[in-house]
């Protein structure tokens, strides 16, 4: 898919380093609760019990507690599966003037803003899913998904890594950071 050069470069060259020094920018509430304890049977590598814990952080993350609200996260999430990013970013804007506490509403927005070629707003969207929830996986692996694209390598590959030590299962983002690595270290496949 082809993608407008991105404008905010800097901005979010910024936000990364931010985020990939101090882990996530200080202070915020964690919007969903997850039981503290399914992060530690989603990073485990043995056994099937991952799967489980990662299904019910999902479920944690996704429920912004109101009905009303979860309609209207999932319109987003229609939206962007048709690949109308602007309705999506329409309906997610709903959501997180109205939820601001609901981390998951940040990065679903940053994905639909990342998809529509707005680099900036995605950054900032993706900064506070981190602050509202800084084991946000998924948050980080698109942050290094965005990084890779603009060529910042180093950076990419620091987020990946963070995003595989919440849940090594990723796939793509084993791919992904199997790739920098190589890219890094100057091998070819």
């Amino acid at each position: 898919m082809n993608r407008r050069v991105p404008i905010f470069h800097h901005a979010l060259a910024a936000i990364a380093t931010a985020i990939c020094t101090t882990g996530a920018f200080a202070g915020g509430a964690v919007a969903a609760a997850a039981d503290p304890a399914l992060f530690d049977m989603l990073a485990s590598q043995n056994g099937d019990g991952w799967i489980k814990a990662e299904a019910e952080i999902l479920t944690a993350w996704e429920d912004t507690g109101s009905d009303a609200l979860n309609l209207i996260q999932q319109r987003g999430e229609d939206a962007l599966d048709q690949g109308d990013y602007v309705a999506a970013i329409g309906h997610l804007t709903a959501l997180t003037d109205h939820a601001p506490e609901h981390a998951m509403g940040f990065q679903l927005r940053g994905m639909a803003f990342w998809l529509n070629g707005d680099y900036g707003p995605a950054a900032a969207d993706l900064a506070r899913a981190l602050t509202l929830e800084p084991r946000q996986y998924l948050a980080l692996t698109q942050l290094g998904t965005m990084l890779e694209e603009l060529g910042d390598i180093d950076r990419a590959a620091d987020a990946l890594r963070r995003s595989l030590s919440i849940n090594p299962h990723q796939q793509d983002a084993r791919d992904a950071a199997a790739r920098l690595d190589t890219a890094d270290s100057g091998t070819s496949i």
